[in-house]
């Protein structure tokens, strides 16, 4: 009987703690950018709408969702600012942000308080001192700067982006990623003139998974070492990926000068590669265009890299090519599981100070030194 009882009570007590629990619960709170006065014909000026919508959810002390609904928004020179009152805003786009044809402008940027360093241009959504960002389901087109851009940012998630630029348009990054940490970017679609994903330096804890890159320049670490004094790149993971008719495929670049930079601790896994110029790459003289290079020996250390189960077919001879700093050779690459054809042939490799291993099935055959 006493037994009995004792559960009956428990019973009771834990019915009434969801009840309080789920009564407390804080509610989310949606600001719509249409009811905020925005246009989805992609004609009206849709800037004061945008803004508005980030100072209500950045003001607010209850979690906060900006919604875009389907249709397409015309930007310019939208910049969010932090601090914020709370830190937990998801910002959901069905729709389609468009950039001025007439304008070098990016569609998407966070940013740190005071960079100086940011894409500039007409369209700019800017995230200052942003910690806590769910970015879901964005659509960019026609920018001719970068469209997505992670700046001085912390425990951020990027998925559902679709970008479409043109593949001659240079410098239209699709995502580019720095001084941020614990970044995340699913099922990414990427087409641009530019890298597809650009991770620059800063970088700590990012995690890239299931994205189609092209056309474009694959998708880059770097560039890195422009700077005598920069921060390093570090834990970075980048799989399930494609890559068609594009540039380069997994690419680490740095400039040919005296840096502090390193790259270290990443894994390129489940990679498929279909008329790739450059599948695989590390180039530390990198210089674009070939106009006014440093022509000095890189300082960004780059280690313990793993390029595993990369497959596929190269637009070039050479499918694997390391070109490493003098001074501070690669050390710690690893291939493994790796099979590139040229024209239905094994493809070739090209290395230059760079050490590692091999295991698995590797073709081209590895040119690292042991």
């Amino acid at each position: 009987m006493a037994k009995s009882m004792s559960l009956r009570i428990l019973l009771v007590l834990i019915i009434l703690i969801l009840f309080f629990s789920s009564s407390l619960a804080i509610p989310v709170v949606t600001y719509n950018v249409i009811s905020l006065g925005a246009k989805s014909d992609g004609r009206s000026d849709s800037t004061k709408a945008f803004l508005a919508s980030w100072t209500k959810a950045c003001g607010s002390t209850a979690a906060s969702t900006i919604y875009v609904p389907p249709g397409r928004y015309l930007l310019h020179n939208v910049v969010f600012q932090g601090q914020c009152r709370n830190n937990d805003i998801t910002t959901r786009i069905d729709g389609t942000l468009v950039a001025p044809s007439d304008y070098r402008a990016g569609l998407w940027a966070c940013k740190r308080s005071g960079n100086n360093n940011c894409p500039s241009g007409a369209t700019t959504l800017g995230f200052s001192n942003s910690n806590n960002i769910l970015i879901n389901g964005l659509t960019s087109q026609n920018s001719q700067m970068f469209h997505v851009v992670i700046d001085g940012c912390h425990n951020v998630k990027v998925q559902g982006v679709r970008v479409s630029a043109s593949g001659n348009s240079p410098n239209t990054d699709g995502i580019h990623v720095q001084l941020s940490s614990d970044v995340t970017i699913l099922n990414a679609r990427i087409g641009t003139g530019d890298d597809c994903v650009s991770v620059g330096p800063g970088t700590t804890n990012l995690w890239i998974e299931n994205v189609a890159c092209g056309p474009g320049h694959g998708i880059s670490i770097g560039s890195l070492g422009k700077e005598l004094h920069e921060a390093g790149v570090q834990i970075v993971t980048v799989k399930i990926v494609r890559f068609t008719g594009t540039e380069n495929g997994l690419r680490i670049k740095s400039w040919g000068r005296p840096s502090t930079g390193f790259a270290r601790n990443i894994l390129f896994q489940h990679a498929l590669m279909k008329n790739v110029d450059n599948p695989i790459v590390i180039d530390q003289n990198y210089c674009p265009d070939n106009k006014n290079c440093p022509g000095k020996s890189s300082g960004v250390k780059i280690s313990d890299v793993t390029y595993q189960d990369i497959h596929g077919a190269s637009a070039t001879k050479i499918a694997v090519k390391f070109d490493c700093s003098p001074k501070y050779p690669c050390s710690g690459i690893n291939l493994e599981d790796v099979k590139l054809i040229y024209k239905n042939q094994p493809a070739e490799a090209s290395c230059r100070n760079a050490d590692g291993s091999a295991s698995g099935f590797v073709q081209p055959n590895s040119c690292l030194k042991l």
